[in-house]
């Protein structure tokens, strides 16, 4: 037996192990003569997969519930929630933000490293490691492994090559994230752990679909945060588009002639519904919008400042309307730090969006809040572990990934 043969039969014996898994994080408590039957293996296969699976921490046998009738009945398995752990991270203008998640999204420890803003990328990603490591000093050695870290980054992402093609709120261009952050772990306890990134908003929409997942193809994750950006998964697939710049929604052009946006262009929806629009900063001279003073100006009943928020949950309602019809999504999920402005910032927003359905004679797309507030990149981020470790067979990422 040649090398590529036997490559290729592990290839797809770790394809089918990780079927198990994904079909028991869908629906958790079946039997492995049920699992064989979902998945379209046979019994006996079944049955060596899952002891392996046991053995390495995927999974987790139960205790049969008795029901008085008569005859065995078979033995539940589920995800296991303890041993496999996965980190997640987000990489932002000042910090990063760092969580470690079981395989099922149970947030098991936090951690943030604050560097400032304007640093270099190479400090970024320093205090990003430390970020990592400290998180990995709070989990148990010998209890947990880590097996796969994920990281969401503030712009288009090659996935493939690990490099952040072009940040516009960090003035950061072609940057080699993953070569940057695997140096920095080199010789440490995460040396040898899968690393795996892409764009905040696209790992956001992951955490949806793997952690949180509820009924809604397409599904659209809009993160607004300094910038604006959205995650499309269709079909179980994540869109990135062929220079994996799908998703940068923060730059369609909302206004002619608008307001200058940190990407040189007018009118972007960044630059009209982002904290900046709020406080009215240009870019240039403000790279970070504080939002303290926002919430804090809005809460002490600023007529500006609530005059300003209308308007942007206005234009982000006029987003939402464009993106409902470029993508009819089932579901939108609306994500990042400007969700503190609550229903001040959100209410003009449905309202728009409900009118142009309603002239339309159309209903609205379903919209909610994300489940994870500030960790929902995050959260996301370790989704996108899950989701790499889990689909072996899936092409790394490019323009056929839809």
């Amino acid at each position: 037996m040649n090398a590529e043969t036997t490559g290729s039969q592990q290839l797809l014996k770790e394809s089918n192990r990780m079927s198990l898994v994904r079909q028991l994080c869908a629906q958790p408590g079946l039997s492995r003569a049920d699992l064989a039957s979902a998945v379209g293996l046979t019994k006996s296969t079944v049955s060596l997969l899952t002891r392996d699976l046991i053995a390495e921490g995927w999974l987790q046998e139960r205790e049969v519930v008795a029901t008085g009738d008569l005859g065995r009945r078979p033995t539940p398995l589920f995800i296991d929630p303890g041993r496999l752990l996965l980190l997640g991270a987000e990489l932002d203008i000042e910090s990063a933000r760092v969580v470690a998640t079981s395989l099922t999204g149970e947030v098991r420890a936090h951690a943030v490293a604050n560097y400032g803003a304007g640093k270099s990328p190479k400090t970024c990603i320093a205090g990003l490691a430390a970020a990592l490591l400290k998180l990995r000093r709070q989990l148990d050695a010998d209890a947990h492994r880590i097996i796969g870290i994920g990281v969401g980054l503030p712009g288009g992402v090659d996935e493939a090559r690990g490099i952040l093609n072009f940040a516009p709120n960090l003035h950061w261009r072609d940057v080699p994230v993953g070569e940057l952050l695997r140096d920095k772990l080199a010789g440490t306890a995460l040396a040898e752990v899968p690393l795996f990134l892409q764009n905040e908003a696209d790992v956001a929409a992951l955490g949806e679909l793997e952690f949180n997942p509820q009924p809604g193809d397409p599904l659209l994750y809009l993160s607004i945060n300094q910038g604006v950006g959205a995650g499309v998964v269709v079909g179980g697939r994540l869109l990135t588009g062929s220079r994996g710049f799908a998703g940068e929604v923060g730059h369609m052009v909302l206004q002619l002639g608008g307001p200058l946006c940190s990407c040189g262009r007018r009118g972007c929806a960044e630059a009209l519904i982002g904290p900046r629009a709020m406080l009215g900063l240009e870019p240039d001279t403000t790279p970070h919008a504080p939002m303290g003073e926002l919430r804090e100006r809005l809460e002490a009943g600023d007529a500006a400042t609530a005059k300003a928020v209308r308007k942007a949950g206005n234009y982000l309602g006029m987003l939402l309307q464009n993106l409902a019809s470029a993508y009819d999504p089932a579901s939108i999920v609306i994500g990042g730090a400007v969700l503190e402005l609550g229903d001040a910032f959100l209410q003009p927003a449905l309202q728009t969006l409900a009118e142009y359905a309603a002239a339309a004679r159309l209903e609205p797309p379903a919209v909610r809040v994300s489940a994870w507030g500030a960790d929902a990149v995050a959260v996301g981020a370790a989704a996108l572990a899950r989701y790499r470790l889990t689909r072996p067979l899936l092409p790394a990422l490019g323009g056929d990934e839809a």
